[in-house]
């Protein structure tokens, strides 16, 4: 039988409008999964439905008014984009998959079945392993794989948080944010809370036990989002010439009362106005793409939050989204893949 190859990028996912039904029954079905907020079932259910989802969809739902485009939402339109692009410049069929909402990613592994593929590369839309995003996004995967399409062989993409080329292109795609002086450049990545910290740590005798851990080598790195993201800012630093007193990391987005990982985003942002900082750029590694979380809480929230503490220059430095540095670096990991299985001609361009 002839082999039949594809790639599927996995993204995390919208409502489908910004009606307070839509984002109220993606606020559910995101919340309610047990790899985000990582509770038993019965606790879970009674959080979510008792405190969260009576109020929660408005205010989720006029935020995402603030960024929503007459394509739809950013994140799905430019998951779209990657995904025609990639298309263009591979010899494989390219889908896309949803962790939540649409289009799902059980819709993509019918599409999957239904084209007759055989081998698939699986791509999450994530640098960096956390049970929230990369984990879940996979296991969903697997789970549809296994319902739907059982023979597909599949390969998965590990976190390329450290990746050079990687480096090399959030790096390229940022420099031209980056050519005006500024004061500092602030990493925010997605926070998330410290459980899921020490529950992904397989000796759960490392992470978070001593201030350095994250500088201290131990198998708990390959699974730990905190050094994940450490590392790519320091990377990024390194490459760019980003001298150390003009950086820092943060972490954005938390939710509920549990610790999560810190410093917060928005109180440095706040600290720092008010230390004096006058010249703000803030970038979100954490996402390939543009989204809620970008360009409504870190391009509008956060730049009001700086203003109004003081500052006077505040940028967020856009997400690789569509950019050809990204589809590039996605090619590439497409054709090492395919050259693997031997499959002849690997890109049309």
């Amino acid at each position: 039988m002839m082999e039949k190859y594809a790639v599927i990028l996995l993204n995390l996912g919208s409502p489908d409008s910004t009606a307070v039904a839509d984002v109220r029954a993606y606020l559910q079905e995101f919340l309610l999964d047990e790899r985000v907020i990582n509770k038993s079932p019965l606790v879970r259910n009674f959080v979510v439905k008792c405190f969260i989802l009576p109020t929660r969809p408005q205010q989720s739902a006029k935020a995402y008014q603030k960024i929503w485009t007459d394509e739809g939402s950013p994140l799905v339109v430019t998951t779209q984009k990657q995904q025609k692009r990639l298309q263009a410049a591979v010899d494989c069929h390219v889908e896309i998959g949803m962790r939540y909402g649409n289009p799902s990613t059980e819709d993509a592994v019918k599409n999957l079945q239904a084209a007759g593929i055989t081998r698939l590369l699986i791509f999450p839309l994530y640098p960096h392993y956390a049970m929230s995003s990369y984990e879940t996004a996979v296991v969903r995967l697997m789970e549809a794989l296994a319902e739907h399409a059982p023979a597909i062989q599949t390969t998965l993409v590990q976190p390329y948080y450290q990746d050079p080329d990687y480096i090399d292109a959030l790096v390229e795609r940022s420099l031209p944010y980056l050519k005006n002086d500024f004061d500092k450049l602030l990493f925010s990545f997605h926070g998330i809370p410290e459980s899921h910290l020490r529950q992904s740590d397989p000796s759960h005798a490392h992470c978070l036990t001593t201030p350095d851990c994250c500088n201290t080598c131990h198998p708990a790195h390959a699974t730990c989002y905190r050094h994940q993201c450490m590392t790519t800012a320091h990377l990024f630093k390194a490459k760019a010439g980003i001298p150390d007193d003009k950086f820092m990391v943060s972490f954005q987005s938390r939710l509920g009362r549990e610790p999560w990982l810190t410093p917060y985003t928005d109180k440095v942002i706040e600290d720092l106005a008010a230390k004096g900082v006058k010249n703000l750029k803030v970038i979100c590694p954490a996402f390939i793409s543009d989204c809620l979380e970008t360009l409504e809480e870190i391009a509008q929230e956060g730049k009001e939050i700086f203003m109004d503490a003081g500052g006077e220059t505040y940028q967020q430095i856009p997400c690789l989204n569509d950019h050809p540095v990204w589809i590039k670096y996605m090619q590439r990991q497409v054709e090492d893949w395919l050259t693997q299985h031997n499959s002849g001609t690997l890109s049309k361009t």
